[in-house]
């Protein structure tokens, strides 16, 4: 169903009348959100919210809202759905009917950018529950109103209040849609309303209202047998087609985020800073950091590396492992590494003076493992960058870091596992059965453990996607989930 509003300015007496009044409180409160979202503005242009609202980056105080003004509200032939211009501000409130409440200047939203309109929110208080919405348009004195999302700031240092996330991964989408080749081994399991709606496991995280989410990396797949995007027109379409599904919309509205790259969402499979095809590192950088709310619009030297001290007990880290690293094939030993030197000593830094009683690691890519033998990507792989994480394992026995644990993602499959240091991962998996397969046990000959020093207490029993649930407060539990929201598995340290 297409409806259309007309401009105001059109009208005799412009908003004046009664008629007016009532249609207008009509369209903002009563629509659903799915077709608030799919509303045009009939004018110079129409004008959509096609892939819905974002934030990012909450903190006690503040936060990053973003939006993407499109053209259409499905993809075009070509798979892609095209931005347009137009004016976009943020109104948000700690009352759900807006009364009172404030507004971000309005910002324009540009081709330079993708159409994307980034805004930062600041002196929100600690804990506390704030809704908001885009109010967006081909002109200033010509607006409507999106659907109300939400989101809740972190209890802070001081802040005693037990809070959970999620944690996902590997979100193929060409899998999804159209099968697999060659030899990948995950079910295929998405309907026809699945490929509609998207990946089913945004269903399920939907229902565990968690107090934000955290895309270890490999969110989108440049390197895939479908499309392969080398191009920044290439690069941007990937992220579109993705961001339109309906279900990721309806989670990501009331959900803040943090992000991570990985490999595919970077450049390509396994890839490093090397100059040996397109796209260039540069580019995946910039990119990454233009799709999604990491850091203030337009900031491109701010780090993808940082810490969020989330409450009194929990503190995260979110690493980065693509921009920094030495070339793959680089003889592994002192001078290779993957973090780099600067992002190595912060880490250390921050992890020495921080009192948080749980201290987790949240890495695009594996610390234990195992891994499969024949890859030299990560800090598991032998002849990748093993030498880094012995040396920082190490150096957690020799300072007495406790309570510390690693989260990644890039792995396809769900595990926990214990390095003979005594550090414990959690691995996400893929999101979608599409994108998974069977584990690399310890053990394994063709692995990165192949004599059993690993212990590892899970292990995905079949090629599954899914996703992990962290609850911190004086406790901390692990549980794992499908994709079908159904617990396979927890762990819990007091």
């Amino acid at each position: 169903m297409k409806l259309s509003v007309s401009n105001p300015e059109d009208r005799p007496g412009g908003l004046s009348s009664a008629l007016d009044a009532v249609f207008l409180m009509m369209t903002r409160f009563f629509l659903p959100a799915f077709l608030l979202l799919s509303l045009p503005i009939s004018g110079a242009a129409e004008i959509y919210l096609g892939q819905g609202m974002l934030s990012g980056e909450v903190s006690e105080s503040s936060v990053l809202l973003q939006t993407r003004l499109t053209e259409s509200d499905s993809l075009n032939e070509d798979g892609d759905l095209p931005g347009t211009t137009g004016v976009v501000k943020f109104e948000w409130s700690a009352s759900e009917d807006f009364t009172p409440s404030s507004m971000t200047p309005f910002a324009r939203a540009q081709g330079e950018q993708d159409f994307i309109v980034r805004q930062e929110l600041t002196g929100l208080r600690p804990e506390t529950r704030y809704f908001y919405r885009v109010i967006f348009g081909v002109r200033e004195d010509s607006t409507m109103v999106g659907p109300t999302g939400s989101f809740s700031t972190l209890p802070g240092e001081t802040g005693a209040a037990e809070v959970s996330f999620i944690v996902a991964s590997c979100m193929n989408y060409n899998k999804f849609m159209h099968g697999k080749k060659g030899n990948a081994k995950g079910p295929i399991t998405a309907t026809a309303e699945d490929k509609l709606l998207g990946f089913p496991a945004f269903e399920a995280m939907q229902k565990i209202e968690a107090d934000f989410f955290v895309g270890t990396g490999d969110i989108v797949y440049y390197d895939n047998r479908i499309r392969i995007a080398e191009t920044l027109p290439e690069m941007r379409a990937s992220w579109h087609e993705q961001f339109r599904f309906p279900r990721m919309i309806d989670f990501f509205r009331d959900v803040p985020t943090f992000w991570s790259k990985d490999d595919h969402d970077f450049r390509c499979n396994d890839s490093d800073n090397s100059p040996d095809r397109l796209p260039s590192s540069k580019t995946g950088i910039d990119l990454f950091k233009e799709q999604l709310p990491i850091a203030s619009q337009g900031d491109d030297e701010a780090p993808t590396f940082r810490t969020v001290r989330v409450s009194r007990d929990l503190q995260i880290w979110l690493t980065e492992g693509r921009d920094y690293r030495s070339p793959n094939k680089m003889e592994d030993g002192p001078g290779k590494t993957q973090w780099g030197n600067i992002q190595r000593l912060w880490l250390e830094r921050t992890l020495k003076a921080s009192d948080a009683k749980w201290k987790l690691i949240i890495s695009p890519t594996p610390m234990v493992g195992p891994d499969d033998a024949k890859k030299r990507d990560n800090h598991t792989n032998l002849g990748g960058f093993r030498h880094e994480a012995d040396e920082f394992f190490a150096w957690l026995t020799e300072n007495q870091i406790e309570n510390l644990f690693t989260i990644c993602g890039d792995r396809h499959w769900q595990y926990h596992s214990i390095h003979p240091a005594g550090i414990e991962e959690f691995a996400a998996g893929a999101l979608n059965d599409e994108n998974s397969r069977f584990g690399v046990a310890p053990g394994d000959q063709k692995g990165t453990d192949p004599d059993a020093l690993i212990e590892q207490l899970f292990i995905s029993p079949e090629p599954s996607g899914g996703f992990l649930v962290v609850s911190a407060g004086r406790e901390l539990l692990v549980r794992y989930l499908n994709d079908e929201g159904e617990e396979l598995y927890s762990v819990r340290r007091e």
